[in-house]
């Protein structure tokens, strides 16, 4: 009977395993070329306007002719630097990007508009960045934020 309880579970198990595995493209939406990478981030969302409209990061987050918004400069020279292990300017407590806990990555609070945040969501206008953009994001930030 032990061998044929193991046997479902591990069928089961697997059958799970199978149904959560959701193809990134898919989730991704309307940039079906990002991946919870630092390298695909900055060109699929920092620096890309997506299929939706939304425009890309670095029309306000740039040093180029401005000051960067929010002091954050997205830019791909200098961007990881910019976001990864450095103080919020509107929320000092929290780091803009805390590598292996997104709820604690101000970036993260403010592409989702969470209560609490200073000033707007980001984008400042629609469409915002889709759930499985943001869920891709959270992921690269789960396992780290590797300059990768």
């Amino acid at each position: 009977m032990r061998p044929y309880l193991a046997m479902i579970v591990l069928v089961s198990f697997a059958v799970f395993e199978a149904g959560c595995d959701e193809n990134l493209s898919t989730l991704a939406g309307p940039t079906p070329r990002l991946e919870p990478t630092f390298a695909s981030i900055q060109r699929e969302i920092f620096e890309s306007t997506d299929s939706s409209g939304r425009l890309a990061c670095v029309n306000c987050h740039t040093d180029q002719g401005r000051t960067p918004a929010g002091l954050m400069n997205l830019r791909p020279e200098v961007a990881y630097d910019q976001i990864v292990n450095v103080r919020s300017v509107e929320q000092p407590a929290l780091l803009r990007v805390q590598p292996g806990d997104p709820d604690a990555s101000y970036l993260v609070h403010k592409l989702e508009g969470r209560v609490g945040i200073s000033g707007r969501r980001m984008p400042f206008t629609p469409p915002y960045m889709s759930e499985g953009q943001i869920l891709i994001l959270r992921r690269w930030i789960e396992i780290g934020a590797p300059r990768n």
